[in-house]
């Protein structure tokens, strides 16, 4: 059993702020973030945002996406190809997502088949809980996978984080 399989199958963390702050200097801002709720969104400040109860899965997402989707198995794949998808017909004009570096799976594959650049993250990055604490370091590493037009800023914005690779795209 691979220590993936060993989390807590929680989907509610958040991403610390400083994160946010990167993305929103990348993309000028953010205008959905798919895969949220009403404590995240005091750091995020999306023009649009859904939650677990309105279904981000079935609605419409567009623009400027950041993207801290739900780490469980049965929801991480579909939130990826969502976003994949969306990007390809030009929906989504730029995204951010910060996910786990799981090279190995079919929702990074195809992420990484429209990213620019990827932030591979030194250490591993702590996420705060719904209480506001900093949570454990998780099990995994992740990293920050970027598509669109402003390449440059992402290396300088994220090289802080660990190292920027610019994709084949």
């Amino acid at each position: 059993m691979t220590h993936v399989k060993n989390n807590t199958g929680n989907d509610e963390w958040y991403t610390q702020r400083q994160y946010i702050l990167s993305a929103i200097a990348v993309m000028g801002g953010i205008d959905c973030d798919p895969a949220s709720n009403d404590i995240a969104q005091n750091t995020v400040k999306a023009t649009t945002y859904y939650t677990k109860e309105t279904d981000g899965l079935s609605q419409y997402w567009f623009g400027r996406v950041w993207m801290n989707p739900p780490y469980s198995s049965k929801l991480i794949q579909p939130f990826c190809q969502r976003l994949t998808d969306l990007y390809s017909i030009c929906a989504v004009t730029e995204f951010i997502t910060l996910t786990n570096n799981a090279t190995e799976t079919k929702w990074f594959d195809s992420l990484m088949s429209v990213a620019s650049c990827v932030c591979l993250v030194k250490g591993r990055i702590r996420f705060v809980s719904p209480d506001g604490a900093l949570g454990k370091t998780p099990l995994q590493g992740q990293c920050f996978i970027y598509a669109g037009e402003n390449k440059d800023k992402f290396q300088t914005e994220f090289s802080k984080y660990g190292k920027v690779l610019h994709a084949g795209t």
